[in-house]
């Protein structure tokens, strides 16, 4: 097999894995924090035998970078938790929609982050977004579930975006699955507490459920995707992550019977034709 059709094949596991991952928060009766707490802690246990395995610096260049990577570890914790309180508060369809909306923030946020100028092009492209997100929403009420969804996702969306940002100023200076696993582990920390405040009653079919969401849909999947973008262009991989929400739906109707509405289908369309366009004008 050739290199860049394994590292196809890697993406398109990757990006599957993604959005199956979504399906843990029907499948678990748990809080979204605590969620994400057996999430990181499974994974960054893995990635830090992977680590050790391959032998990895794990060292940081300077101090700052410390701090850094801490605020990266709060907003991953963050960005994992409104992810799954989106899906359990509305459905898989409109938790992985209004996610989607990430690279549309990252358009919108790099001339912040980078110095860049605002182009025209990019705040048509927020507004068309917006224009999605309101298809899939039937009515703007803050009682009414799917909306509470819908803010939950785009919240997720939007912290996604933040860590994105911060994590293209480190991935020239280390291992993708040092900075991952920097990031887990403080995630980890930070959600330790929420444990001990709401005092969970775990199953053996919930341990068995967070291990397989933490190593397989978590650790193994960012590995997949970082091996992946050695023989890939950017652009490619960022058309291929588009896919997530379209396996993620995909599988929620055979797996839950969870059938989205075509208001949803409708809004969908229109948020992922944003976030292709958004990905396929970046140079």
């Amino acid at each position: 097999m050739k290199a860049i059709t394994k590292n196809l094949v890697e993406i398109h596991l990757a990006v599957l894995l993604f959005g199956l991952s979504g399906l843990f928060g029907k499948f678990l009766s748990l809080s979204p924090t605590i969620i994400v707490l057996g999430r990181v802690f499974f994974s960054s246990i893995f990635l830090l035998i992977i680590i050790l395995y391959l032998k990895k610096d794990m060292k940081l260049k300077e101090k700052k970078h410390y701090l850094y990577l801490i605020m990266m570890g709060v907003i991953l914790a963050l960005h994992w938790s409104a992810f799954f309180k989106s899906i359990q508060v509305s459905t898989v369809a409109i938790g992985l929609l209004t996610f989607s909306t990430f690279p549309v923030f990252v358009t919108f946020l790099e001339p912040f982050f980078f110095k860049e100028e605002i182009k025209l092009s990019n705040i048509m492209i927020a507004i068309a977004t917006l224009l999605g997100v309101m298809l899939v929403i039937p009515t703007f009420e803050f009682g009414n579930h799917l909306t509470q969804g819908v803010i939950w996702g785009i919240v997720s969306g939007l912290t996604y975006a933040i860590l994105s940002m911060l994590n293209r100023k480190f991935v020239q200076d280390y291992s993708g699955v040092v900075i991952a696993f920097y990031e887990q582990l403080i995630a980890t920390l930070i959600l330790i507490p929420f444990y001990f405040w709401q005092r969970p009653i775990f199953s053996l079919q919930d341990l068995l459920l967070l291990v397989l969401l933490g190593v397989v849909f978590t650790g193994i999947s960012h590995l997949l995707f970082i091996n992946s973008l050695k023989n890939l262009k950017t652009q490619t991989a960022g058309i291929i992550s588009s896919l997530e929400p379209v396996y993620g739906i995909f599988f929620a109707i055979f797996l839950i019977r969870e059938i989205p509405t075509l208001r949803e289908v409708l809004g969908g369309i229109v948020i992922l034709s944003t976030v292709f366009y958004s990905t396929i004008k970046v140079k």
